[in-house]
């Protein structure tokens, strides 16, 4: 099984990569006469990445070291490409960067004359998605780049976004975890009702907010800090481990997981606690993006070791 990688274990071929992505820049810049840009940099803690626009294909099993059984979902990318950096000021002067990611080719035929202006101008196919992504102002990545699935390191912990299965007009047992009335003598059939919802005379109505039967699902939802376990760049397959939200087929937004590695990083790197900058075993990531250039440096399936004590060897 592949140990976990980084920037100090790549190739030279995956080195360049990096290099043209800073020289696409630089003559772009110097084209419009402006001053060239400082050389790629290392990820920080204060540094923030952008996410990715995956698929959802469904969800299978996998074995760790051990022989121990768990469930993964596994994501894809289809294309997933960059139309745009965004800078904006704020009122109070302070700056919002972003970037632009779109994925899933679509026809030519079936996209707006807007929208292929705007495809057209970052020389990047019509996409059926477009979103983007808070950056921090040195992640910013290059138009037009095609990002791999070896953004994400096996190890790392990934927020996945999406919007929820919808499931209909459910009653409050299904909808709030309800305990329901008594199954028994002197319910009847109303045992899975909400029984009394009003409050006495006074205030005599029912309160704003009140938990009872309605639409459940179909909200947007994200499920949080679930571990990469493997990614295969010759596909584009990222597998996650657990369940995330949506149906099978459905675009899913994957991003660093905002808890328990970027506020993380921050948190160590203020205590002075560089070891633990990272989840155990990964040692960096790629910045600003992992693309398809830095992925044919690095083997097509990387996956993680298991997290877990072996159950044979005894407790010291």
């Amino acid at each position: 099984m592949l140990r976990l990688w980084t920037f100090s274990q790549y190739p030279s071929g995956a080195v360049k990569c990096r290099q043209l992505h800073w020289t696409a820049v630089n003559c772009a810049r110097v084209a419009k006469n402006a001053a060239p840009p400082a050389p790629p940099v290392k990820w920080s803690p204060s540094s923030l990445r952008t996410g990715l626009i995956a698929r959802k294909r469904g969800m299978t099993a996998m074995w760790d070291d051990h022989g121990a059984r768990f469930p993964v979902t596994v994501l894809q990318l289809e294309n997933c490409q960059v139309t745009a950096n965004i800078v904006h000021v704020r009122p109070d002067r302070s700056e919002y960067h972003a970037v632009q990611v779109a994925a899933s080719d679509r026809p030519k035929r079936t996209t707006t004359r807007q929208m292929r202006g705007h495809f057209a101008k970052a020389r990047v196919p019509p996409k059926y998605i477009v979103k983007e992504f808070p950056v921090t102002p040195d992640a910013h990545v290059p138009v037009g780049t095609t990002f791999s699935a070896v953004h994400f390191v096996p190890g790392q912990f990934v927020d996945v976004i999406a919007n929820s299965i919808g499931k209909g007009f459910q009653g409050v047992m299904k909808r709030w975890n309800f305990k329901g009335l008594r199954a028994s003598h002197g319910v009847s059939v109303s045992h899975r009702s909400a029984g009394a919802t009003g409050a006495h005379q006074d205030p005599g109505r029912v309160w704003p907010g009140k938990k009872m039967a309605g639409r459940l699902g179909g909200e947007r939802t994200t499920a949080q800090n679930l571990t990469v376990v493997r990614v295969d760049s010759a596909l584009d397959l990222i597998f996650v481990r657990g369940a995330v939200p949506g149906v099978d087929d459905a675009q899913v937004l994957v991003r660093d997981a905002k808890k328990r590695l970027v506020s993380a990083a921050k948190v160590n790197y203020q205590k002075g606690l560089d070891e633990q900058l990272l989840p155990k075993g990964v040692d960096d990531l790629p910045f600003p993006a992992g693309t398809k250039e830095m992925a044919k440096g690095l083997p097509p399936v990387i996956e993680a070791p298991s997290k877990r004590r072996s159950p044979f060897i005894p407790r010291e």
